[in-house]
């Protein structure tokens, strides 16, 4: 199996939010590859400029960042032109390595704009190398820039940066200067397609970690009510954790919970809330086991996130009242 190292730049509307296509806000004006063989040595690369059909202007940020302008973009072929032809160079059995997982949401929401058939298996698992140098060499939450992890593991700087050759390139040579056989089990599932059934939901399962991907639901409401999403299992011995905290919100887009497991300890819950493009919402779960004193803190977040929620309803009832 072959590494296929992706890198994209893309375009977004010159003149402000407010006049972007909604169904593309990224429009990708430059693909960048580098493909690695099992023994992660390059074999060979790919990089071409994409003549865009959207937003025609460079926007004054990405012209700063990319140096690419309008005028080299004109000499670009078109999407439809490029990508068929990197596809082909791909080849067959291959997975891609992306520095953070935007590229290939990206990439995929381009190609349904286009209309062109989505043939990537599902779920589509990649190699997010940001993740991974995070793994390898820091505490594995952290999230460094490409150029922070170039500088860290002293790989030489010869092209610059934010074109998408050149940072395939660079995050090819992250992959080639970290412990990749130590972290190469930590693939992570690409979210632009999520699954339609019960049947494509994705469940994963790491030595720190457990993950699954839901089918959508018609509403957050719905969602937190599937006894799936609720109950808890040990991802270790597979028996059923006796529940500690009940499932809460944070007030943005994630659940939290923690269960005890009488072999392992206790686990932390975590459902991460999306939308779909359609509107309607899928939940990321993960279960990690923690220890007593990060278990109390979340007991802790829970009881301020109470307290904060009564304040607003006494600020509102006073207002309402005018007392």
């Amino acid at each position: 199996m072959n590494y296929i190292v992706l890198d994209l730049e893309w375009n977004q509307s010159p003149h402000g939010k407010e006049y972007e296509r909604e169904e593309l806000p990224f429009e990708v004006i430059e693909i960048g590859a580098v493909k690695l063989n099992e023994n992660l040595e390059i074999i060979d690369s790919f990089g071409e400029i994409i003549r865009p059909t959207v937003y025609r202007e460079m926007h004054r940020i990405c012209k700063e960042i990319t140096g690419i302008s309008s005028r080299d973009l004109k000499k670009g072929r078109y999407f439809t032109q490029v990508f068929p032809e990197f596809l082909a160079w791909c080849g067959v059995d291959y997975m891609f390595c992306t520095w953070g997982s935007g590229d290939l949401v990206e990439l995929q929401r381009n190609m349904q704009y286009y209309k062109i058939e989505n043939y990537f298996p599902f779920p589509l698992y990649f190699y997010d190398v940001q993740k991974l140098f995070s793994l390898s060499c820091e505490d594995g939450k952290s999230r460094r820039n490409l150029k922070y992890a170039v500088e860290f593991l002293q790989i030489a700087e010869l092209e610059k940066y934010h074109r998408a050759k050149a940072d395939a390139i660079y995050t090819a040579e992250v992959i080639r200067n970290i412990d990749f056989a130590k972290v190469k089990d930590k693939v992570s599932v690409d979210c632009f397609r999520v699954p339609q059934s019960k049947m494509e939901e994705v469940h994963l399962v790491f030595d720190t970690y457990c993950k699954d991907i839901s089918q959508p639901y018609d509403s957050k409401e719905a969602l937190m009510r599937d006894r799936r999403m609720q109950m808890v299992r040990c991802y270790k011995c597979k028996k059923n954790a006796k529940r500690k905290i009940r499932w809460f919100s944070d007030g943005a887009r994630a659940c939290y919970s923690v269960s005890y497991c009488n072999e392992h300890g206790w686990l932390k819950g975590k459902i991460r809330i999306r939308k779909t493009t359609d509107g309607r919402y899928y939940g990321i779960r993960t279960l990690k086991l923690i220890d007593r004193k990060e278990a109390d803190l979340i007991k802790e977040k829970q009881e301020q996130l109470r307290e904060k929620r009564k304040l607003r309803r006494h600020k509102g009832s006073k207002q309402e009242t005018g007392f």
